[in-house]
């Protein structure tokens, strides 16, 4: 169980961001890819509780961050508005990592370094614009249902204001992107990756257009898998 004193230590950290952090959002600084193909890339183990589940959101973040910056090198989105809101959402996600490590602390599992990111998977979706706005959408819509899945198994209260602060966020990013595109501001259950049948009933007790669907870690996992873009194994109760 984390210490009290590490407990106030991440409340204070949270308190900090929240009065300054999110004001230098625009003077975040984005990650460089790191994109060495590695035959033994670290594992990443999350246990099934508060620590775990905020750094399996923050490796969430690290992804998201990363695939802007390299959207933003690879000179692919040359409509100059669209490139400065790719700028801008990936500017925010550096700035979720840094909060997330801020608040996580000593608890935090892994550094950005120990991320191996798959250069074939990521320059085939960097091969042309919608190929990298439908990315970016599928990313953000992850993000909500990753978050809004998280929330009912966090019990430190720092923590799930950390990821209430955040997830809002993420869904607004899924819906830019998507009106960049032409799509439904809102994911229709067409765009969805987790069908009906697949849900964890425990999870959705609410269905509806109104609502936002739920997904477990493990289904997160798949999601990410499926995309190529990270070598590590990712394994743990969490994501069992």
């Amino acid at each position: 169980m984390k210490s009290q004193k590490a407990l106030s230590a991440s409340r204070r950290n949270l308190i900090k961001w929240g009065v300054w952090g999110f004001g230098g959002l625009m003077l975040a600084t984005l990650p460089q890819v790191a994109t060495a193909q590695s035959s033994r890339s670290s594992t990443l183990t999350f246990n099934a509780n508060d620590v775990g589940i905020l750094n399996f959101a923050l490796l969430l973040e690290e992804l998201e961050a990363a695939f802007y910056a390299a959207v933003a090198d690879s000179g692919q989105i040359t409509d100059s508005k669209e490139a400065e809101y790719v700028r801008v959402l990936g500017a925010q996600e550096a700035a979720h990592v840094t909060f997330l490590r801020s608040v996580l602390g000593e608890q935090t599992l892994f550094a950005t370094e120990d991320l191996s990111f798959n250069q074939d998977g990521l320059n085939a979706i960097l091969s042309d614009r919608d190929q990298i706005l439908n990315t970016a959408v599928a990313l953000e819509d992850v993000g909500v249902h990753a978050y809004n899945g998280a929330g009912p198994s966090l019990t430190n209260p720092t923590y799930l204001l950390a990821a209430g602060s955040i997830v809002s966020v993420e869904a607004r990013h899924a819906a830019g992107v998507r009106a960049l595109l032409g799509r439904p501001t809102t994911e229709p259950d067409r765009d969805r990756l987790v069908r009906d049948a697949d849900l964890a009933a425990e999870l959705n007790p609410f269905k509806g257009k109104a609502y936002d669907e739920l997904y477990t870690p493990k289904q997160i996992v798949a999601i990410v898998a499926s995309l190529n873009l990270i070598n590590n194994p990712i394994n743990g109760a969490l994501v069992a």
